[in-house]
């Protein structure tokens, strides 16, 4: 049976009309209608109420103005159209022209995703952090076994080098390299031990009671997650109606910064001819920090609100699937 759906505003002097009309083809052409009241709901309202009343027959939709003989054709069109679906056994169709809409169990998480994604990625982004700054915690209580899974997790997303590093409980919240010049700090080298050009050695360090425990991310990496988490909790509190910054101004004041101090840092201390134009140096945790925040606040503010718009879509769609679903479920109890 072909499902017909009535978008129309119950103080509309067309719905007896339509019904009527409706009812005089009935026999020639069997149908469920539906009468969904536009009033009830805002999505409703905004969806249907400037091309009001629409008639959904099947596939076919008919909006505004119609007639007996547009009705009866849509109706044609669409039996024609059932019955070419179960030839060819195309069961979507059938089921989308010949029952009543339904929010699937992918429906309803949809809709849930839409409606919370920024929860999850919040939630996420601080777990992240948050793992982060714990795995020196469990260090200063012993619990070495815990923490170590964590800066294995950590390790193939970022370089963990101790000199690079901040350290919790410990005399100095960093211990800068001796390339980087930073008086009045205990460097890394003298406080481990350990040879700054030993790569894997200052990586493989996590600290001691002396120089306290390395966080499982670098300064630059704490910097840029912790700002996006900040952003992404202000862009969830304000109900995510920033506007994103323009892709120039990403590149300007989140790539620039962060990729001179980057690869300046790294190409100095290649040793090759090539690069010999660059002074050698290392940068200081001031600027790691700063063009790790500056890289995380861009990326956040171009990112989320772009991330929002695609999937409002998807939001406004479900909602009023839900909507309509909604009052055909009250039709179908009152008349079972």
């Amino acid at each position: 049976m072909i499902q017909v759906t009535l978008f129309i505003s119950k103080k509309d002097r067309r719905l007896e009309e339509i019904v009527h009309l409706l009812k005089q083809i009935q026999n020639e052409h069997p149908h469920a209608l539906t009468i969904i009241d536009i009033d009830r709901e805002p999505i409703l309202e905004s969806e249907f109420g400037s091309k009001a009343p629409v008639l959904d027959i099947g596939v076919y939709r008919l909006v505004k103005t119609f007639g007996i003989d547009e009705i009866t054709l849509a109706f044609e069109k669409a039996e024609a159209r059932l019955d070419e679906a179960r030839s060819k056994g195309n069961l979507v169709l059938v089921k989308r022209i010949s029952q009543p809409l339904q929010m699937e169990k992918s429906d309803r998480f949809s809709y849930w995703f839409s409606k919370n994604f920024m929860l999850i990625l919040n939630f996420f982004v601080f777990l992240y952090v948050f793992l982060a700054l714990l795995a020196p915690g469990l260090m200063k209580l012993g619990l070495e076994t815990s923490a170590k899974s964590i800066y294995t997790v950590y390790s193939p997303l970022c370089h963990q080098l101790g000199y690079r590093s901040f350290f919790l409980f410990g005399e100095q919240l960093f211990y800068p390299s001796n390339l980087a010049d930073m008086e009045g700090f205990i460097t890394f080298e003298q406080a481990s031990g350990i040879n700054e050009n030993e790569i894997n050695a200052s990586r493989r360090f996590l600290g001691n009671e002396f120089m306290g425990y390395k966080t499982a991310l670098c300064q630059r990496d704490m910097a840029i997650y912790s700002v996006i988490l900040v952003f992404g909790f202000v862009f969830s509190l304000t109900g995510k109606k920033i506007k994103p910054i323009p892709w120039y101004v990403w590149v300007l004041f989140g790539l620039g910064p962060i990729g001179l101090d980057g690869f300046s840092q790294l190409l100095s201390q290649t040793g090759w001819a090539i690069f010999e134009w660059i002074p050698l140096r290392e940068s200081t945790p001031l600027f790691r920090v700063v063009t790790g925040a500056l890289f995380g606040l861009a990326s956040a503010w171009f990112g989320y609100p772009y991330l929002e718009e695609s999937i409002k879509e998807n939001r406004n769609e479900m909602q009023l699937k839900q909507a309509v679903v909604m009052q055909i479920e009250e039709q179908m109890e009152r008349h079972s």
